[in-house]
């Protein structure tokens, strides 16, 4: 066949990252999905990391673009810009006219938005162009067989979506996506520091907190953390100490949300896939999983074993190894 020949690349266009894996390379790139303009040349100046660390911070001749909100492009030169620069930084001798691309997605993604992902390979000259979801290759990275007729199922709580769906035989029996995700979290931490603490932080500063301090475990002794911004009477710069307590009770509301999205996709599960889930849990991976205590929380919800991905932000992109290799195979064991 001459899929066989071609070498191939798998893409999760993340929200909040952008990761890329290359056969014979494994992944090539794990950074930020942010990319750096400037104005009046429309050239790209940074990608990455790098252009993560101007976001807020640049003058009015750069313009900062995260290509991708709530899980689908919503700057479509932004992303295709940031493709191309990843491809430029590590090609490496990549022949694009010989390669086939694998580009993971969140379940809910329109037909129109899969199109423009399939656009941004066709503009970088790669032909072979196909989509899955995400939480095909997440299951797969995670490390489940889910080309026997077990059932599996996997909560993805990424940047932009979390994604719930249930696997049988190499594909997604059914799924469904909320955009309440990491990116939400941060929204919500902002939205609470300027009512409870008069103080105007960034979407960067947010996220710092929910790293530093996030848990959904009820602490004994609350950690802290000191958030620095612009005060909203003086108009000065300030700090304040917020503490681990007033972030769970941010995110208590969001995960009822993942919750009940777990409930309708168990609700409509057939009964003979529900009996294995009932014995093999629930796959949590994506960045939120990391949270302490989210292994409990759901436990405790759903009434079921949750076990966290081992290896949750590259789960998606290691999987793409495996779909690359059995494109349109459902029935045989890619391990076989």
């Amino acid at each position: 066949m001459p899929n066989e020949k071609k070498k191939g690349i798998g893409i999760d266009l993340g929200t909040t990252n952008l990761l890329v894996y290359l056969e014979g390379s494994g992944i090539i790139f794990n950074e930020p999905s942010v990319v750096a303009f400037d104005r009046e040349t429309k050239q790209v100046i940074a990608g990455g990391k790098t252009a993560f660390d101007m976001i807020g911070k640049v003058h009015d001749k750069i313009r900062v673009s995260r290509p991708l909100r709530d899980g689908v492009i919503s700057d479509m030169e932004a992303a295709k810009a940031l493709l191309r620069f990843v491809f430029e930084r590590v090609q490496n001798g990549i022949d694009f006219k010989n390669a086939k691309c694998l580009i993971c997605c969140p379940s809910e993604v329109t037909q129109i938005e899969r199109e423009a992902m399939r656009d941004l390979a066709y503009q970088m000259g790669i032909s072979d162009v196909f989509i899955e979801q995400e939480i095909k290759s997440g299951a797969i990275g995670a490390g489940l067989d889910i080309y026997s007729p077990k059932a599996a199922m996997i909560v993805d709580i990424g940047g932009g979506t979390t994604d719930v769906g249930v696997l049988s035989l190499g594909d997604v029996v059914l799924s469904h996506s909320i955009r309440v995700a990491g990116n939400y979290i941060d929204q919500e931490i902002v939205k609470y520091v300027h009512k409870a603490h008069n103080l105007v932080i960034g979407l960067s500063t947010a996220e710092k907190v929910k790293l530093e301090i996030a848990t959904l475990l009820e602490e004994e002794e609350p950690r802290y953390s000191i958030i620095s911004g612009r005060e909203l009477v003086t108009g000065l710069p300030h700090a304040v100490k917020i503490s681990s307590q007033e972030i769970r009770n941010i995110l208590l509301p969001i995960f009822n949300d993942v919750v009940n999205v777990i409930y309708t996709v168990l609700e409509q599960t057939p009964p003979e896939l529900s009996a294995d889930i009932v014995d093999c849990g629930i796959i949590v991976d994506g960045g939120g999983s990391l949270i302490p205590g989210v292994r409990e929380y759901l436990e405790e919800m759903v009434h079921l074993p949750v076990h966290i991905s081992p290896n949750p932000l590259t789960a998606v992109v290691e999987g793409t190894k495996v779909l690359l290799k059995n494109r349109g195979n459902y029935l045989v064991n890619p391990t076989d």
